[in-house]
């Protein structure tokens, strides 16, 4: 036991040592700057929170606010030649560099009525009448989620209204608890965001793309938003769960809880997440729904059972160390991300749903083209297609290789199954 212990904590700590290696970024990164610089993208967002608003440059804590706070935010992208997509490349200091870095070049406070404006209007001029809300995971400061959205919407290449629902995380690796609290502090606030714009008349769809620790406040915002109106309102079309920090038993009550008519759920996994095996070793040795091998019992039949679209990111390699952001950091998972919510295309044989499979995705793109069920590089998409829906009762594709347990060479430092 003694020895467990010891081998969890060396692992958190090789952990924050990656984190931090990845640190170093300027306080004061949302100051607005000019941009006049040729080619740059701008991404115009609202952000809700329910953060604590504080002067001077990081303009939310990550404490609780007593109220949702709103601002409306532009963010500069810097030229497509000067940046790898799936990259948010930050000031080295500030005030940032529009033409390398990314740059806010407005922030403004808005009341309530204010942000229900700005929503109206640009719903309104959005192409399809969609909207995007996206939810952070633990350890992020508001410029991090700031940034990391504009970074998701301008590389997915989606025409949306954007929103970001930021909740308070201290943005510190010390601060798990903290920052799980927060969820349960956030979750009346986000369901009453998705309910003001699921009930919005111009609204065509909301899509709801959440990750890690975010996963819970969604998922009980839902949960709430189910229990209150005997179903999750109808507008609220895709889910999409990105590497959810989220106790297998607990997910398996939460659809029980939200009846038969719910949105199209996709969930994107990675066996060798090394940010949830250590959450596995917080809560018990429990699994985290982000790291299963869904080609395995019971979670294969369970996700049949429910019509989750699952996404397997194991073999796909990119640049985080963490391999807890693989959603975002893959260029060709965001872009497929993206071709619903732009084109309103699902991108599938016409034949085949890509329900019916665990799909794979790894970095050599031309190996997940041209299958029967279609591109399978858009895969994220599958839960709009309705071959998918009807025939969501067959999955085939045989998944990657399992991480190794090498007690030798003290891999088991990253288990697939908690020791005993």
């Amino acid at each position: 036991m003694a020895l467990n212990r010891a081998r969890t904590l060396l692992l958190g700590l090789s952990v924050a040592g990656l984190l931090t290696a990845c640190a170093g970024r300027p306080d004061g990164a949302l100051i607005p700057v000019p941009d006049d610089v040729p080619g740059t993208s701008r991404v115009n967002m609202v952000a809700a929170t329910v953060r604590q608003r504080v002067e001077g440059p990081d303009v939310f804590s990550g404490e609780r606010g007593d109220k949702v706070s709103f601002l409306e935010v532009d963010v500069s992208i810097p030229p497509d030649g000067a940046r790898a997509k799936g990259e948010v490349q930050w000031p080295k200091s500030v005030p940032g560099n529009p033409a390398t870095d990314f740059v806010t070049t407005r922030l403004e406070d808005l009341t309530q009525k204010q942000a229900e404006g700005w929503f109206n209007r640009k719903i309104r001029k959005t192409r399809g009448r969609q909207a995007l809300v996206f939810v952070h995971g633990y350890n992020q400061r508001f410029d991090d989620a700031v940034f990391r959205f504009a970074q998701i919407v301008h590389d997915s290449g989606a025409e949306v209204a954007p929103v970001l629902f930021t909740w308070p995380s201290r943005g510190s690796l010390l601060a798990y608890g903290y920052d799980r609290e927060s969820t349960s502090y956030s979750r009346d606030a986000l369901e009453r965001l998705l309910a003001f714009m699921a009930k919005d008349p111009n609204v065509s769809e909301v899509s709801i793309l959440a990750h890690s620790m975010g996963n819970v406040v969604t998922l009980e915002a839902l949960r709430q938003m189910a229990i209150r109106n005997g179903r999750i309102l109808p507008k609220i079309k895709n889910v999409m769960l990105a590497a959810p920090d989220v106790d297998v038993d607990v997910f398996r009550t939460f659809f029980r809880e939200i009846g038969d008519e719910r949105p199209n759920f996709t969930l994107f996994v990675s066996q060798d997440d090394k940010a949830l095996q250590v959450s596995r070793r917080v809560w018990g040795g429990v699994p985290r729904v982000g790291q299963v091998d869904p080609s395995q019992e019971p979670y294969r039949s369970e996700f049949e059972k429910n019509q989750i679209t699952v996404i397997d990111l194991t073999k796909l390699e990119t640049g985080d160390p963490l391999n807890h952001g693989k959603f975002a950091a893959s260029p060709m998972v965001v872009q497929s991300i993206g071709v619903r919510l732009a084109q309103g295309q699902t991108m599938t044989d016409s034949r085949v749903g890509f329900g019916e499979h665990i799909v794979q995705l790894t970095t050599d793109a031309a190996s997940t083209v041209g299958t029967a069920a279609g591109l399978v590089i858009a895969a994220p998409v599958a839960v709009v297609d309705g071959n998918t829906r009807e025939n969501y009762a067959r999955h085939v594709g045989k998944l990657g290789d399992s991480l190794t347990e090498t007690a030798e060479s003290g891999q088991d430092l990253l288990p697939v199954a908690a020791h005993p």
